[in-house]
């Protein structure tokens, strides 16, 4: 199974990492194009996979071809490689934030099977969360593509109305945990710790309460007041996060996340 990339960015990376880390595909079947040749060829060149040299040779040569490219670009680009997709017709996997299947269709200008993928950065350690939506010509390979998500961490069917909620929750909300850490971080070296102590400790604490509030049957209120002890230090801490606003700033975060996503 040979894997095309069109546009080599911070998500494509973070997959081929995943799927590589996985075992899933080897680095040679790996294809890659870019913007950049100064970026995407040394990068092809250090991971051991193949530099393509236009994007409608990604399409020759692959098997799956991954739209990688940011949202403004994905029309031109599909109208750039409609010759040899019309010659190599292959499965469509998106990444484009924003644009559906219906949309991707009309660019595409041809019948081709279409997964709409939404990944999050965290793919490159096989720890991430994918959506997915595929159109009725994708159906006979959906299973396989799955699979292959599979091997990046969880992945769920969602309807394409809920993608910009995912991408609040799933795929922005990295960036918001690593700020809660850092928060925690440097309120530890408010109390004397290094930086580094204090962000190891945090991560750690983050990680696993990840852990246990992915696997647990209870709600992560619920979770949250089992380490709240009555008159305790946790609970002084919790009222005071929470009069200072931390759960609607939590909410308006992901409000604008949707906004600018539906935008």
């Amino acid at each position: 199974m040979k894997i095309g990339f069109i546009g080599a960015g911070n998500m494509a990376r973070a997959i081929i990492a995943g799927l590589l880390k996985a075992k899933a595909v080897a680095p040679a079947d790996i294809i890659v194009h870019g913007g950049h040749a100064a970026n995407y060829q040394p990068y092809a060149e250090r991971i051991g996979a193949t530099a393509a040299a236009s994007n409608a040779a990604v399409v020759e040569q692959a098997d799956w071809v991954v739209l990688a490219v940011a949202p403004p670009v994905g029309k031109p680009v599909l109208r750039e490689v409609h010759e040899a997709l019309a010659k190599h017709p292959r499965p469509l996997l998106s990444l484009l934030t924003g644009v559906d299947l219906k949309t991707l269709a009309a660019w595409a200008d041809q019948p081709l099977p279409l997964v709409r993928v939404m990944p999050n950065l965290n793919v490159a350690l096989n720890a991430g969360m994918t959506a997915y939506a595929a159109n009725a010509a994708a159906q006979p390979v959906l299973p396989a593509v799955v699979a292959l998500l599979n091997t990046l961490g969880e992945s769920m069917a969602l309807p394409e109305a809920d993608f910009s909620t995912f991408v609040a929750l799933a795929g922005s909300s990295p960036a918001f945990v690593y700020m809660f850490i850092d928060a925690l971080s440097r309120a530890g070296v408010k109390y004397g710790l290094t930086k580094q102590v204090a962000t190891k400790i945090a991560a750690q604490a983050v990680m696993g309460s990840g852990l246990m509030a992915a696997q647990s049957t209870e709600s992560p209120m619920d979770l949250a007041d089992q380490v709240a002890s009555p008159g305790g230090t946790t609970v002084a801490g919790m009222l005071a996060m929470a009069a200072a606003g931390f759960m609607p700033a939590v909410v308006a975060g992901v409000d604008a996340t949707i906004a600018k996503d539906r935008e």
